[in-house]
């Protein structure tokens, strides 16, 4: 009698393969430009992208929705999200008019990461440099 196939034997998920973020910032430009591309008429489906994600850009929209009906986050950050994410670019608090949005976006990310991290949709250490921070200012004398 023939034996069967022993348990063990493993199939390769799809989801092992997925390479997650490095950053909630990654993660937030993705879903933005996937958020743009169906709006333009693409159809984004998991699985059809040049690099496997975790995750599809709905995923990240449900845990920003979460967030805000818990009231961690508010409208504010959310359109701050919304239109530097459209931009796909981080607001520099060097400059004035950026700065307060800049605040707003670093609040926001913050945020964001530990829920992402949960999930898996984040790993790595997320921290990347801000322009404010990637430069040394010497007082004159």
């Amino acid at each position: 009698m023939p034996q069967p196939a022993p348990r063990s034997t493993r199939r390769l998920d799809p989801l092992d393969r997925a390479l997650p973020f490095h950053s909630s910032e990654e993660a937030w430009f993705w879903t933005m430009s996937a958020l743009t591309a169906r709006r333009d008429g693409a159809r984004v489906a998991a699985g059809r992208g040049e690099v496997l994600r975790p995750c599809e850009p709905d995923d990240v929209i449900l845990v920003l929705d979460r967030l805000y009906r818990q009231r961690r986050i508010q409208l504010a950050h959310v359109r701050v999200m919304r239109v530097w994410g459209e931009r796909h670019t981080v607001p520099d608090a060097r400059f004035a008019p950026e700065r307060g949005d800049a605040k707003l976006w670093t609040e926001a990310m913050q945020r964001l990461d530990w829920p992402l991290r949960i999930k898996g949709i984040v790993s790595g250490d997320g921290v990347f440099p801000r322009p404010e921070e990637a430069c040394t200012i010497v007082p004159l004398r």
